[in-house]
C-alpha cells in the first residue's frame, strides 16, 4: 500500500474518504487509552502494531491493564469522585505525552468523564467529535429516552425512583423483569456483602420480588431502571459493532451472534460468531445516523420470540470486550476512529467472509457449566464451540502473565461449576 497522506489538522480535511492506511506515519499523534481492563488492554495492543504511541490510564489498580506486557497503565483519579483532580492529571499527562494525544474510552465511567469535562480536556486532547452524544448514552435515562425518541424497538422500559414508581410499573408488567442500576458502577459502591454488589442487573420473578430488589437498590440509589425482558433463546441476540466519522458517515460495521453469555440469559457474550443480518443493521444503522451519531458504538439487539420483532438491549457508546471480535473479522474499530479522530477521512470498512468464534474465557469458563446445568446445551454442543478456528478477548502469548492468570482463574471457575453440578444435592 502506498504511504498514506498527512495527516489533516481538522476534521473533514480529506476531499473524500480513502482507504484506511495499515500503520501510522511517523510523528503522528499518541492515543490514552480511559480504562486498563482487559478491553482498555486489547485497544493499546491493536494500536501499538500499528505503530501508534498507546498508553491506558486507570483509577483502579487492579485492572489488567497495570501488569500488561504491552505497556503499565498510569493510575488517575476516580473522576466520579474527583472530577477536577482527574483533569489536572489528564492534562498534565497530555504535556508529558505532546502534541495532543488521541483520547479514546473503553468504559462508562470515562465515557461520561470525557463528556463532562470535554471544554477542558479539549485544548489538549483530540476528542471525539461525538463525545458529548456519547456521555448521553451511557445514562441510561437518556439512552432509553433517546432510543423511544427515534422508534427504536424495545421492551417496555420505565425507570423507578419510588416504591409506588415501582408498584405502578408492576401492576401491568409481564414477568419476570429486570431492574438494573441507571450506572452499571453504581452497585460497585456498595458493601461487597450487599445482595447486589457489582450485579449489572437484577431479575425479579413476581411484583413483591421486584419490591424487595428494589428495596436493596433503594439503600445505594433509588433511581433504577425498571424493564420486561426479551423473551426468547440467547442466539437471538445481536451485537451490532460499528464507527461513525466526524462527517456522519459510517466507516465501521460488522454483527454477531450470541452463543452463549454470562450469567445465563442477560449477560454480556461469552461466545459469539459472525453473522450476516441486515434488518438489524438497518435499524441499528438508522437509529445512530439519525441521532448524528460520531464515534465507536456497540448495540445489543435481541428477538422477543412472543412478536419476532429485534429489541434493543443496550448501546455501548465505546470500546467493548464484544468489541474485541470485529479485528478478527477485518475491522479494526478503535484503528479507524483513530484514523478519523486526527481528521482522516476514511472509507467504510465492513467484515470479510471469515467463520470463528470468539471467546471471553474467563466468563465462559462460568457460563458453559451453567448452560449444561441448565440442560441448554450438551457435551457435544461444548466440544464443537470450542472447534477451530478460534479466537479469543484475554488470551496474548505476549501478556503470557495475564494469560496464564486467567487460564488459571477460568480452570478454577470452571471445575468449582462442575462440582456444584455433580454433586449438588436432589430438590426435596
Amino acid at each position: 500500500m502506498s504511504a498514506a497522506p498527512p495527516v489533516p489538522d481538522v476534521h473533514g480535511a480529506s476531499a473524500r474518504p480513502i482507504a484506511a492506511p495499515d500503520r501510522a506515519e511517523p510523528g503522528w499523534p499518541a492515543a490514552v487509552i480511559a480504562g486498563a481492563y482487559q478491553t482498555g488492554v486489547v485497544a493499546v495492543r491493536g494500536l501499538k502494531r500499528r505503530g501508534v504511541r498507546a498508553q491506558c490510564i486507570d483509577a483502579n489498580s487492579d485492572n489488567p491493564g497495570f501488569r500488561s506486557a504491552h505497556g503499565k497503565a498510569r493510575l488517575c483519579p476516580d473522576p466520579d469522585v474527583d472530577a477536577a483532580g482527574w483533569v489536572r492529571f489528564m492534562q498534565a499527562l497530555a504535556s508529558e505525552m505532546g502534541d495532543r494525544p488521541v483520547l479514546i474510552p473503553s468504559s462508562d465511567r470515562f465515557v461520561t468523564a470525557v463528556a463532562r469535562n470535554a471544554a477542558a480536556l479539549a485544548p489538549h486532547y483530540r476528542l471525539s467529535a461525538g463525545a458529548a452524544l456519547q456521555g448521553l448514552l451511557a445514562d441510561k435515562h437518556t439512552q432509553y429516552a433517546l432510543a423511544a425518541e427515534q422508534g427504536m424497538p424495545m421492551p417496555r422500559t420505565a425507570f423507578g425512583r419510588s416504591a409506588a414508581d415501582v408498584n405502578a410499573f408492576a401492576a401491568t408488567a409481564l414477568f419476570p423483569c429486570l431492574l438494573k442500576p441507571t450506572h452499571f458502577r453504581e452497585w460497585l459502591r456498595c458493601p461487597v456483602d450487599h445482595p447486589l454488589y457489582a450485579l449489572k442487573i437484577a431479575i425479579a420473578q413476581s411484583p413483591a420480588h421486584l419490591l424487595e430488589l428494589y428495596g436493596l437498590a433503594a439503600a445505594i440509589n433509588p433511581d433504577v431502571l425498571l424493564q420486561e425482558i426479551i423473551e426468547g433463546p440467547d442466539v437471538g441476540k445481536r451485537v451490532y459493532l460499528s464507527c461513525y466519522g466526524s462527517d456522519g458517515q459510517r466507516i465501521a460495521k460488522a454483527m454477531f451472534r450470541e452463543l452463549r453469555c454470562e450469567p445465563l440469559g442477560f449477560g454480556p457474550a461469552t461466545v459469539t460468531e459472525p453473522v450476516d443480518d441486515p434488518a438489524v443493521d438497518e435499524i441499528c444503522d438508522r437509529f445512530l445516523r439519525n441521532l448524528g451519531y460520531v464515534g465507536i458504538c456497540e448495540i445489543e439487539m435481541k428477538q422477543d420470540t412472543r412478536d419476532g420483532r429485534f429489541k434493543l438491549i443496550e448501546a455501548n457508546p465505546r470500546l467493548s470486550g464484544g468489541g474485541d471480535a470485529a479485528p478478527y473479522a477485518g475491522v479494526d474499530i478503535c484503528w479507524l476512529h483513530y484514523l478519523d479522530v486526527i481528521g482522516m477521512r476514511v472509507a467504510l470498512v465492513g467484515p470479510a467472509p471469515r467463520h470463528f468464534k470468539h471467546v471471553v474465557v474467563r466468563s465462559d469458563a462460568i457460563a458453559v457449566v451453567d448452560y449444561y446445568r441448565a440442560g441448554l446445551i450438551s457435551i457435544g454442543d461444548i466440544l464443537r464451540s470450542y472447534r477451530p478456528p478460534l479466537a479469543f478477548f484475554v488470551l496474548d502469548a505476549a501478556d503470557w502473565r495475564y494469560s496464564a492468570e486467567t487460564l488459571y482463574v477460568s480452570g478454577r471457575a470452571f471445575l468449582a461449576g462442575l462440582r456444584r453440578a455433580l454433586f449438588r444435592r436432589p430438590q426435596a
